[in-house]
């Protein structure tokens, strides 16, 4: 393994202004996630498209319900993975190295994608689960060593850096949305694999402007115990794909139970985490304290998101048969419905990002951004009540303002709860579990799309109204009781202001 760099990671010095007042680093990875994004997101819009359209126009044939079952198990796989790439960041491999290896996986993921083949579908999804899971929870993590904990910036930082991510989850839709309906979905399929290409290109031009590049991992494990891992790792991998399509050819693992079982881990896989970092040695009192408040914003996590990513599910099927496809006279594929949440994000960060530095120290405490995200993110589900009530047959079309305000609200709730959520993580992470606890953070990710997994099989079993009504006042209700527990929140989360 290449010998550590004594300067690369030091704390970033204070005076780096060079990104829009941020530092340059902050320009680099947020260029990396703008591709990422777009390939992610606009692969993401069209999927569950995808699943359901027929066989004879180059679908797979699904039923609404299981085509959003599916992609949610999808979504619940790419996240739980990112627990073993903060691991792998921390112990083996190092932040740059995770980040690079797991663009690369994600590039030949989307390349077997464009394959027509329901085969390569698979496989693909596999490749970008498993290269997800390394970049996302290690980019954010850099994000954060870009700033000195102290650092008036910090909230700002990413909040711009979730702005330009979302340049990308704005424009893969447009893409793929109108290749995939227009030409061929693994024609979509196939812009997603450039984009994430040209991302790559960007990260590695850039590196030398980010902190914590060292190739050596920060808390390495001993080199016995490395190449250990690295054997059981391979083995397992092995161990697991052997027995998995074993199961599969003898019919027992059948595609709803793999559904299922990844529900099951996406519920043990944190409780297991947490306890596993409250008993560790290696976490401080100090830092259990902070981890106890953590608790209450993974969960709040878990309820906006679990509302977020039916935008690319439910929503996506709603659009598709129950929405105008028509602004202005301009007709468009009903995948760029998706675009809107992208430009709500990228239109609204900004704002958001100069609210907070305006503001200063009088800003919202963390807890309560998260909260009111939360329950705009409800908000959103409890719009489509009123459009979809008094339609008996189902058969109606919607103006397409309803699904846009709906976006804008779950845009607004979004930019709120996801970077005061990565910025708080930074801060309340063990240092020994720094990467490790950004990955924990997207464990809620896959918590909330495993319960999305199971949730989303009644949507084409109750009416409109009542699927939205339900899980939009449950999320509302989740941001009244962080609401709640603000004054304990403040307390405890210190130093998150």
């Amino acid at each position: 393994m290449d010998g550590p760099d004594p300067e690369a990671d030091q704390p970033p010095p204070g005076d780096d202004h060079a990104f829009l007042g941020h530092p340059r680093g902050l320009a680099t990875l947020s260029g990396l996630e703008v591709w990422e994004r777009f390939s992610f997101l606009g692969m993401q819009a069209i999927l569950v498209l995808y699943f359901a359209d027929t066989v004879a126009n180059g679908g797979l044939g699904m039923d609404p319900g299981s085509a959003a079952s599916v992609s949610a198990a999808y979504g619940t796989m790419v996240y739980l993975v990112s627990v073993a790439g903060g691991w792998l960041a921390d112990r083996i491999l190092g932040s740059y190295r995770a980040v690079l290896y797991g663009g690369i996986l994600i590039a030949c993921g989307h390349y077997a994608m464009a394959v027509p083949t329901a085969a390569m579908t698979w496989v693909g999804l596999g490749l970008i689960s498993a290269g997800t899971g390394l970049l996302k929870p290690n980019v954010a993590s850099m994000v954060g060593k870009l700033y000195r904990t102290d650092d008036q910036r910090r909230d700002a930082g990413f909040a711009l850096y979730y702005m330009a991510i979302n340049i990308g989850a704005f424009a893969g839709p447009l893409i793929t949305a109108w290749l995939g309906e227009r030409a061929g979905w693994h024609w979509g399929f196939s812009a997603a694999a450039i984009g994430m290409t040209f991302g790559l290109v960007q990260y590695v031009l850039g590196r030398r402007h980010l902190a914590g590049r060292k190739h050596s991992a920060e808390y390495a494990l001993a080199p016995d115990a490395m190449r250990a891992a690295v054997w059981k790792i391979v083995g397992g991998c092995v161990a697991f794909a052997v027995i998995a399509t074993l199961l599969a050819a003898i019919g027992w693992l059948t595609m709803a139970r793999f559904v299922d079982l990844l529900t099951l881990v996406s519920v043990i896989a944190p409780v297991v985490y947490f306890a596993v970092m409250f008993r560790s040695p290696r976490v401080t009192a100090e830092e259990r304290g902070r981890l106890r408040p953590y608790v209450v914003l993974f969960l709040a996590s878990v309820a906006f998101n679990f509302i977020l990513f039916q935008a690319y599910s439910t929503m996506m099927l709603l659009a598709s048969t129950n929405a105008r496809t028509t602004i202005l006279g301009f007709d468009f594929p009903a995948g760029w419905y998706a675009s809107a949440l992208g430009a709500f994000e990228v239109a609204l960060a900004p704002v958001v990002a100069a609210l907070w530095v305006r503001m200063g120290r009088r800003q919202p405490h963390a807890s309560n951004k998260i909260a009111i995200g939360v329950i705009l993110g409800g908000l959103s589900f409890l719009l489509m009540v009123i459009p979809t009530s008094g339609h008996a047959d189902e058969t109606y079309k919607m103006a397409a303002w309803w699904i846009v305000g709906s976006y804008l609200l779950l845009g607004l709730g979004d930019v709120l709860l996801e970077t005061s959520g990565m910025s708080a993580t930074t801060k309340l992470a063990p240092k020994a579990y720094a990467s490790q606890t950004m990955a924990l953070w997207f464990l809620s990710l896959a918590l909330a799309n495993g319960i999305q997994a199971q949730v989303v099989k009644l949507y084409d079993q109750v009416s409109h109204p009542v699927y939205f009504g339900v899980n939009g006042a449950i999320a509302v209700a989740a941001g009244l009781v962080v609401v709640a527990l603000a004054p304990w929140l403040r307390r405890t989360m210190h130093p998150v202001h």
